[in-house]
């Protein structure tokens, strides 16, 4: 039998834990994870089509209004890390279980909102509820599927996540068709249900035992709060907006000395020191940023500079998550057989190939040449991020899963913000070129991942 040293005093021997879980227990976990991952995603689409319906039915206006997205996601950004750093205290199944609970008490009280403080304190509580579901996804398919399998666990949940990223925004739009929009809250009751059904099947993480920095928790709440709503100004204010993103950072160095001295600590910055996993976060953030690069500009370079009806609009951007949800699958068998810098590279390299074709497009072109450049991209996307999030997730120790999933999932949200502050910035420099630089800008972002997975081939290089 395989063994492993206790981290506790004394180093006895114990059993190394099992690799994978087994079937069919194994695909139970995986659907129970899955339906989380749903959730999450969901909730962060489908409500962004409800906004103008909402504003006119609560008396709001619509810069108050745009706080019923904003309050999910800062909630979302800034529980990441401490809640990851909490589940492995205190178990994967049992963080699990509290996150689904609190998103369903929340959904319902979004439901029964009568007044916009009401739905946006609610939808403070679902954002925390995401957050504790979004930071053991990585953690948990690293514990879900062998190591063997772990590239098509991960391009599951890669392929969940474009799937709803695409029928979210056409879900609200159902439901707004035929019912008032307390109904976009409330269809998560039910799911949410489904879901605890599969809780019994999820893996049981062993736990360590080191404290819970509470101070380093919460520096790093105000760092990425702060850090978030500074990118969020530079659109209206870029002054104010680089001055918030400045005290963030200050911050963040505090938080990282302090974390550098410490076990375990909750920003993981133990796990950056470990080559194959610093090069997978590097990656992450310099793609991710060029994807909401590209996510936040191109509905208006299609509307200004293609010239595209609304309805068009919409049908052009799915095109992105229907390639990333085909490419998917091939990611993930081809990552459990060849290395993260190969398939990575070639990935952002696709997706910078897809890019520059979109940004050379003339505004006479048809939809047909803006569809391929739209595929392309979304494919690149796809074919990096399994094989980069397999690299991420298997060089973190076993016993450090839940903090490798946290990193992840903050290390996404990091490179968005990064992408979308880029659309502000060349949108302040150029309101009628705006939307082009964006573009190129992310074009950049996407460059930068070839680099960065350029020279983890040649460091990392057997």
């Amino acid at each position: 039998m395989t063994v492993e040293k206790d981290p506790a005093p004394g180093g006895t021997p114990k059993p190394a834990p099992p690799d994978g879980l087994p079937t069919p227990r194994r695909y139970w976990a995986a659907a129970t994870v899955m339906t989380g991952i749903s959730l999450s995603v969901l909730d962060t689409t489908i409500a962004n089509v409800a906004l103008p319906t909402i504003a006119v039915d609560l008396n709001a206006s619509p810069a108050q209004a745009v706080w019923i997205v904003n309050a999910y996601n800062l909630a979302v950004v800034t529980m990441l890390l401490p809640l990851s750093a909490l589940a492995e205290r205190i178990g994967f199944r049992r963080m699990f279980t509290f996150g689904l609970m609190l998103f369903t008490l929340a959904s319902l009280g979004c439901a029964l909102a009568a007044t916009l403080w009401q739905l946006t304190a609610a939808r403070v509580f679902q954002g925390i509820g995401a957050a504790t579901l979004m930071c053991m996804f990585g953690g948990l398919v690293r514990n879900i599927y062998p190591l063997k399998l772990l590239g098509r666990g991960i391009s599951i949940n890669a392929t969940t996540v474009a799937v709803m990223s695409v029928l979210g925004p056409t879900i609200g739009s159902a439901i707004l068709s035929v019912a008032p929009w307390p109904w976009i809250f409330a269809v998560n009751l039910p799911i949410c249900m489904l879901a605890m059904l599969g809780l019994r099947h999820l893996p049981e993480v062993p736990r360590n035992n080191v404290k819970l920095d509470w101070i380093s928790a919460l520096l790093c709440m105000i760092t990425l709060g702060v850090f978030i709503s500074g990118v969020d100004m530079m659109g209206m204010d870029l002054l104010r907006g680089i001055g918030l993103v400045a005290i963030a950072t200050m911050v963040g160095l505090v938080l990282v000395r302090r974390a550098s001295r410490q076990p375990m600590p909750l920003v993981p910055v133990d796990l950056l020191r470990i080559r194959p996993l610093a090069f997978a976060v590097g990656a992450s953030a310099c793609t991710f940023a060029a994807q909401m690069a590209s996510y936040v500009s191109l509905p208006f370079y299609f509307q200004q500079v293609l010239g595209r009806p609304y309805l068009e609009v919409g049908m052009l951007m799915g095109a992105w998550p229907v390639g990333t949800a085909i490419i998917a699958p091939l990611a993930g068998r081809l990552s459990d057989r060849y290395s993260a810098a190969t398939l990575s590279g070639a990935g952002a390299a696709t997706m910078v190939a897809g890019m520059l074709w979109l940004a050379a497009l003339p505004a006479s072109v048809s939809n047909w040449p803006v569809l391929a450049g739209m595929f392309v991209a979304g494919t690149g996307f796809g074919f990096f991020q399994t094989p980069n999030n397999r690299a991420l997730l298997s060089a973190a120790p076993r016993s450090r899963s839940g903090a490798a999933g946290g990193l992840q999932a903050t290390t996404r949200v990091f490179g968005q913000s990064f992408g979308t502050a880029l659309v502000a910035i060349a949108f302040s420099l150029s309101v009628a070129h705006g939307p082009g630089l964006a573009l190129v800008l992310g074009t950049v972002c996407a460059a930068l991942a070839v680099v960065v997975n350029t020279v983890r081939f040649t460091k990392l290089k057997p």
